[in-house]
């Protein structure tokens, strides 16, 4: 039987001024050039830009959504918990949000952008719909994807996402960028899976900055697959197929940190230079993660542990 011809998807234009733009050009170099010159260079690519935001009640207590704005993939909408989570406990109080897939991917090209303000006082729990898939072009380009993050003064962010799953031949570049106030808490999940089962993994780079008053708190990269030579190697990754962490930050640690503790021969709590800390776990599979993970947090005690 004759292989079906593949129909790209077509390219979202942006508008002569896109978000975050001077004069027409993007500022932010994690997303694709827009100009028809650079549309050119991303045949099918789909572009997308989403927003969130919360702030305080008019109670002076509860949180609620301020702004919400789906892009095409991605897909934004109120919601209730949908699990354990830390800090919040399931607090009907808190603005809740959760993250969706409209469409396939990223695929190969793709540049997606999703920004997340949380206004002073304020609470947001976001939550995702399931795991995010990164999957090969037609076209063998990198497919990108930059979140932005302000966590105002006395303000709290849980981010409890889900699993990204680095396909076999994908190539991708992750940006996180998230910046605290001094007084702002945060919790956030992160976990990296290297295929889908039985298949290798593709070219996968992620970055998690973050910053507190304007200076470095956290910053990691790391990057596996066929052009990241010794990923798999016993300083890096090894034989594990999934890889993650848990960042907490949290001002009342500012004196006395939480101590590093060696849980498990593959998972670690480890103190920041400030008064946050990182539990990383690298595991066989997502669900020995995941569990590591949580297992990481009863050390911090409550209201941390789930």
């Amino acid at each position: 039987m004759p292989t079906p011809p593949i129909c790209p998807r077509p390219a979202r234009r942006w508008p002569i001024s896109p978000p975050n733009t001077t004069g027409g050009r993007m500022r932010d170099s994690l997303l694709p050039d827009p100009s028809p010159r650079g549309l050119a260079r991303a045949i099918g690519a789909m572009f997308a830009h989403a927003s969130v935001s919360s702030e305080l009640a008019a109670n002076g207590h509860s949180s609620q959504i301020g702004n919400l704005r789906s892009d095409g993939p991605l897909v934004l909408r109120k919601s209730n918990p949908k699990g354990p989570e830390p800090l919040t406990h399931r607090d009907p109080g808190v603005a809740r949000v959760m993250l969706a897939a409209g469409t396939a991917g990223p695929l190969g090209g793709d540049g997606y952008r999703f920004d997340v303000h949380v206004g002073a006082g304020s609470t947001m729990v976001l939550t995702e719909a399931s795991a995010l898939l990164l999957l090969p072009g037609i076209s063998g380009a990198r497919s990108r994807f930059a979140i932005n993050i302000t966590v105002e003064a006395g303000a709290t962010l849980v981010w409890w996402a889900e699993p990204i799953i680095a396909a076999q031949h994908c190539n991708h570049h992750h940006e996180v960028r998230i910046s605290l106030a001094p007084s702002a808490r945060m919790i956030l999940r992160e976990e990296m899976i290297l295929g889908r089962h039985g298949e290798t993994p593709g070219d996968f780079t992620s970055r998690l900055r973050i910053t507190r008053d304007g200076a470095p708190l956290y910053d990691q990269q790391l990057e596996f697959g066929p052009k990241a030579a010794g990923f798999d190697g016993a300083a890096v990754l090894g034989a594990a197929r999934a890889t993650g962490s848990v960042i907490a930050v949290d001002p009342a640690w500012q004196d006395a940190p939480p101590q590093a503790q060696p849980y498990h021969p593959q998972a670690v709590l480890t103190p920041l230079a400030g008064p946050g800390v990182a539990i990383a776990a690298v595991a066989p599979d997502s669900l020995e993660l995941r569990n590591l993970l949580t297992q990481g947090l009863q050390y911090l005690g409550p209201p941390w542990a789930i």
